[in-house]
Parts: C-alpha cells; sequence; structure tokens
C-alpha cells in the first residue's frame, strides 16, 4: 500500500512540473513572462505581394494607313500652307501609340504633328498643269457678289482655310485691285488678299524651284500690277 501511495505522488508530482512547463511556454510565446531579460519570439511573415507578379502596363496600337507621303517631300497643310516632312515617327498620346508625321512649315518655322490616319488634311504642291491653271484665274475679271462685306469675308477666310489652290486663286482675283487703288481697300481687304497671295507665292516657289523674286515678278504680271 505505501509503495502505491509513494507512486501516485510521483505521478502528480510529474503531471504538475509539466503542467507547469506548459504554461511557462505559452508565457514566453505570448511575452507574459516576468522574466525581464527574455524577448518575445519573433515570426517573419512573408507578404501575399511578393508571390505576385508584376504587371506591364500594355499601350495600345492605332491601326495604321499606308504612308502617302514619305521624308522630305513638300505638302500643303490648309491651315499652315507649305511644309516639309522632316520625320515620321510613333508617338504616345493619351496612351496609344500613334504613327505621326513631323511637319516643318516654311513660313512661319513652326513644326506639327499629324497622325498618317489624318493624312487626308494634307495634298501634294501643285502640278505645271494646276499652276498654268492659277495663272489663268488671277489673269480674269473679279467676280463680286453684292452682298454684306462681313459675309464676303467669311467666305473668303473659309476658301483660304481649305487650302485649295484654286480657291486661293480667286481670292486673290476678287480682292486684287492693283497697283493704283490698292491704297483705297480696307484693312480687312488687304490682310485677307495677303494672305492669299502669300499662300500662293510660297507654294509656286518651292513647286517651280524659282527665287522669292521671280515667282512674286510672275503672280504680280498676272494680276497686271507691273
Amino acid at each position: 500500500m505505501r509503495i502505491r501511495k509513494k507512486r501516485k505522488k510521483k505521478a502528480k508530482k510529474i503531471k504538475k512540473e509539466k503542467l507547469k512547463k506548459k504554461i511557462y511556454r505559452k508565457k514566453i510565446k505570448t511575452g507574459q513572462t516576468g522574466n525581464n531579460n527574455f524577448e518575445p519570439e519573433k515570426v517573419l511573415r512573408i507578404s501575399k505581394n511578393y508571390d505576385q507578379k508584376i504587371e506591364i502596363e500594355k499601350i495600345k496600337k492605332q491601326a495604321t494607313e499606308k504612308k502617302i507621303f514619305k521624308i522630305k517631300d513638300y505638302i500643303v497643310y490648309p491651315k499652315h500652307g507649305v511644309g516639309q516632312i522632316f520625320s515620321i515617327d510613333t508617338k504616345t498620346i493619351g496612351g496609344i501609340e500613334v504613327n505621326c508625321y513631323e511637319i516643318k512649315f516654311t513660313k512661319d518655322k513652326a513644326v506639327g504633328l499629324l497622325p498618317i490616319n489624318k493624312q487626308s488634311h494634307l495634298r501634294p504642291l501643285s502640278s505645271i498643269n494646276q499652276i498654268n491653271k492659277v495663272i489663268s484665274i488671277l489673269k480674269g475679271k473679279p467676280k463680286i457678289k453684292r452682298t454684306m462685306w462681313s459675309r464676303r469675308a467669311q467666305e473668303y477666310e473659309q476658301k483660304i482655310v481649305s487650302g485649295k489652290i484654286y480657291d486661293l486663286a480667286e481670292v486673290v482675283r476678287d480682292l486684287n485691285k492693283g497697283n493704283d487703288n490698292l491704297v483705297e481697300q480696307s484693312y480687312s481687304e488687304r490682310q485677307l488678299l495677303e494672305k492669299a497671295y502669300d499662300r500662293i507665292l510660297n507654294e509656286f516657289q518651292i513647286a517651280l524651284g524659282i527665287s522669292h523674286e521671280q515667282t512674286q515678278k510672275k503672280l504680280d504680271k498676272a494680276l497686271k500690277r507691273i
């Protein structure tokens, strides 16, 4: 009986010690132990983002047309007149890759970009036959409508902005007064006349491959200014 009691006591003692050790281990993990020298266990966690793949932003490409013009070609853009293509490059506009013509305009020395998809706005320089027809238009009699000047001025402006060589010739023909009566023109008339005249002059100079003075002489002769 005594031996059994001793064994029971011993077993209880072992259980208590095991229980104490268990409790102490839990305290160590949570940092609740009274021992000041003890540092709680640090657990390193790898972020889930580490496993995620880096997303590469895809740039959309605009469907492009077949190029009509090439580098060094001279063209006419309605709003700016004669220009020369000095580069064909891809530009990112609004997150879309766009093939563009880079154009240097001869008169104001400005540089412009035009998507190849909008090349229908451009036209080549006038041919010899077109130049001859322009000369015959300039030699003709002015056709002035009997309407208010503000309305006529608007029509002339639209013709200039169209960039069409025959429309430009008609504006010059209708507003041309010759050397004698040039002073009698209003400021707005002179502005429109000079604008259309300069467009024709610049285009003819490059198309014919002659000097500014020779081109001016050719036009002024047709307009009976000399």
